[in-house]
């Protein structure tokens, strides 16, 4: 008996352990459980009648119970600089952007872990959007696929960064089973964990729990004073000071050759000046790490201002003669919102392209 649509099981949501306990009870094969979840993973499938190793019954039984949740809603704006930004409608109506950045023969994918922040950085844009709700596995995996099938012919996905929407510290279970997802061999994206980062804007009491992941981890800074730090991070100072985030980083058992990573957002008249690179330098002392560099990017109503290249480039110099490993991140995707901070809002993105309607298949 086919089921309303609402009412049918996502298949999507399952982990492999949930899938098996989905097919048994059916008498198919234990063998199914990889199969379809190849299919929906490798072959990003959106219809069960292209599952074509499973029988016509199988597919039948998958069409009338089940379901992929897969976005059917989908808008792309494409930069000039070939940055594309998607913004997915989830299965409640609220949105959630991701982005592909392109650099020479890399691809990397920002992927989003929560319908707005937990926190409310001031310098990024989706802090003032406050938190909706949490993703769960399934959506943010969305993202990966949707990215892949958008693909050009002779591209391929380098990189996945959680750097996009949300505090993905705040939301680890769903993360982790995420990155469980994207780095499975058999059946899952295949991913090497070396090519993940997850990013953490200093939730320092979880950070010892990314350690079980292998991925690498990049911790979002910005300020060398917690007076600093509690104006333009108030929601992350609170919860923990400069001095507690910095013990969990020195406490993170790094394997021998890896580094942390320290982003710092480089806000004009703000954090940029010599004194805050001096101070940058003492803080960084001993940890084995490098830093990004990210001149702010700006969006509608925001209060702060991108440095000039001079104020960058001298504040880059500081921290090489201190010795320490810096580089400056070039943003992309400016002019569609698309640059880190500025994911949360349509306003003054343009789209290069039409708009695409994701037809669904299911």
């Amino acid at each position: 008996m086919h089921q309303p649509a609402d009412m049918r099981t996502n298949l999507l949501a399952f982990t492999e352990d949930e899938m098996a306990a989905f097919v048994a009870p059916l008498g198919w094969p234990a063998f199914r459980t990889q199969q379809i979840l190849r299919w929906l993973y490798q072959e990003r499938v959106r219809a069960f009648t292209e599952m074509t190793n499973l029988s016509q019954k199988e597919r039948a039984h998958l069409t009338d119970c089940c379901t992929i949740g897969r976005t059917t809603d989908a808008h792309i704006f494409t930069s000039e600089d070939g940055t594309r930004k998607f913004v997915l409608t989830l299965a409640d109506g609220n949105q959630v952007e991701c982005v592909l950045i392109p650099d020479e023969d890399r691809r990397t994918l920002c992927l989003s872990t929560q319908v707005g922040c937990t926190l409310d950085c001031g310098f990024c844009l989706t802090g003032r959007l406050g938190l909706q709700r949490n993703l769960r596995a399934h959506e943010i995996i969305d993202q990966v696929l949707l990215a892949q099938d958008h693909l050009g012919h002779a591209e391929r996905l380098t990189n996945i960064v959680f750097m996009g929407m949300g505090e993905p510290l705040a939301n680890l279970d769903a993360v982790a089973d995420a990155v469980a997802r994207l780095t499975n061999q058999t059946w899952g994206l295949g991913f090497s964990p070396r090519r993940i980062t997850i990013s953490t804007a200093g939730l320092a009491s979880r950070i010892k729990d990314v350690v079980p992941l292998k991925v690498n981890l990049a911790i979002s800074l910005n300020a060398t004073t917690d007076e600093l730090r509690r104006h333009i991070m108030p929601a992350a100072n609170r919860l923990h000071s400069l001095q507690a985030l910095l013990a969990a980083c020195r406490e993170y058992p790094l394997p021998e050759r890896d580094r942390l990573t320290f982003e710092y957002v480089l806000l004009a008249d703000v954090n940029d000046r010599a004194e805050d690179a001096s101070r940058l330098i003492k803080l960084l002392r001993g940890l084995r790490c490098k830093v990004n560099l990210i001149a702010f990017n700006p969006f509608p109503g925001s209060p702060y201002r991108r440095p000039s290249d001079t104020a960058i480039e001298t504040f880059q110099n500081t921290l090489r003669m201190g010795h320490v490993d810096v580089y400056l991140r070039r943003s992309r995707g400016r002019d569609v919102l698309g640059a880190c901070g500025q994911l949360g809002s349509l306003e003054g993105a343009t789209p290069a392209v039409a708009l695409t309607q994701i037809q669904t298949r299911c």
